[in-house]
């Protein structure tokens, strides 16, 4: 196998991602391989307008128990909305990425792009191959129009430019397939063992039942801030717990803060996850239906379906592909099917054969499985690559 040159759209932290799955799943089988795992730039110019230019600074550094993972964080020291500050800033990142790759001592690297913003690097890192792992269509974000030009325009020239696009989720399958040389559907997975627990400990008292849970970004553009208010309404003696980083702005935010049985926990890390889910009754996916979450195909469906917990979500990419485990309901709907989980949950011979049912489903969507799909790309890609 090959060197890799990994770069993540996140920093490497406690929040495992997709890239953190992959990347420590390819060092545990190949430790004499490497991996430069390249995160957020440090973007000296920001900080210099919000005052933060002293903050301390991570440096470069192997992942614990991963000793063929190194870490790193090109430095960013100009504003990337004037097109030459962006160029210098890509030549600055490319020439950071090369020197910490001579200090790791890769050779002919694979060099696996997640940022769009990534293709300045393509042919100019002494690369063996190039693969695009998409997993979120960021052309139908809703921001400035000049930035959303660019994203496609950076879009669209690293799909062509790659020897292989992989895609996470159907959607994307189907809007990137015009323009990539080839192209591979690989959705996200799960480390099932890992929520072998959950439903083996009863509640603790932290939150007032029924618990609806929620493990993910609370970003507006994915939570429908009004839906979780009206389930907070219907159960007003339950509990709605948003797990993950909050992205609200300060009016969401407001208007959940103002429903005493809606808890916003904020991030925690990975290995707390399986803990905080043996307190919820029911799993929710209240996620805007839109462009931009047809997209995707979140990491929080396999891992509701490996804790057996019942779950309730919108009409939205990867949880409508499997009714026979999840309620899909939309709008005023979302409550009714809440309270119909609820009302089956009491029936414990039913509802245990539902558990095993999903957890047996998660089964067949490991990480592990997943690698091997990579693995299956990657050696494609080298073979066609051999001069």
């Amino acid at each position: 196998m090959h060197d890799l040159i990994f770069v993540s759209m996140e920093d490497w932290d406690e929040i495992w991602r997709r890239n953190q799955f992959l990347a420590s799943k390819f060092a545990q089988r190949f430790p004499e391989n490497r991996i430069l795992f390249v995160g957020l730039t440090r973007d000296f110019s920001h900080d210099l307008r919000t005052g933060k230019i002293f903050k301390q600074r991570q440096r470069a550094s192997f992942v614990p128990d991963f000793p063929n993972i190194l870490l790193t964080n090109p430095p960013k020291l100009l504003p990337n909305s004037i097109p030459l500050c962006r160029l210098f800033n890509d030549w600055m990142f490319r020439s950071h990425v090369r020197r910490a790759s001579r200090r790791l001592g890769l050779n002919a690297p694979i060099l696996w792009l997640n940022p769009h913003s990534a293709v300045h690097m393509v042919g100019r890192m002494d690369e063996r191959a190039v693969i695009y792992d998409v997993t979120d269509d960021w052309t139908h974000f809703q921001q400035k129009k000049a930035v959303t030009c660019l994203t496609r325009e950076q879009d669209r020239d690293l799909a062509a430019r790659a020897d292989t696009v992989i895609v996470c989720s159907h959607a994307l399958l189907e809007t990137r397939r015009e323009y990539s040389k080839r192209i591979e559907l690989i959705p996200n997975g799960v480390d099932v063992e890992h929520y072998s627990s959950v439903t083996e400990r009863p509640h603790d008292g932290r939150w007032k039942t029924p618990v609806f849970g929620y493990t993910g970004s609370v970003h507006p553009q994915r939570v429908d801030v009004e839906l979780v208010c009206a389930l907070a309404q219907a159960f007003p003696y339950g509990s709605v717990v948003l797990v993950g980083p909050n992205m609200l702005d300060q009016a969401a935010h407001a208007r959940l803060a103002d429903l005493s049985n809606v808890h916003l926990v904020g991030a925690i890390p990975y290995a707390q996850i399986p803990d905080t889910m043996t307190q919820f009754d029911v799993c929710i996916v209240p996620h805007v239906e839109s462009a931009f979450t047809e997209s995707l195909n979140p990491i929080k469906l396999w891992e509701y379906l490996a804790s057996g917990k019942p779950i309730v979500s919108t009409n939205v990419a990867g949880f409508r592909d499997y009714p026979q485990h999840v309620e899909i309901a939309s709008g005023d709907e979302f409550v009714r099917a809440c309270e119909r989980v609820l009302e089956a949950a009491k029936d414990e011979a039913k509802a245990s054969q539902k558990c095993e049912a999903r957890r047996h489903e998660a089964s067949g969507h490991s990480w592990e499985s997943r690698l091997d799909d990579v693995l299956k790309v990657v050696r494609a890609i080298s073979e066609r690559n051999e001069p």
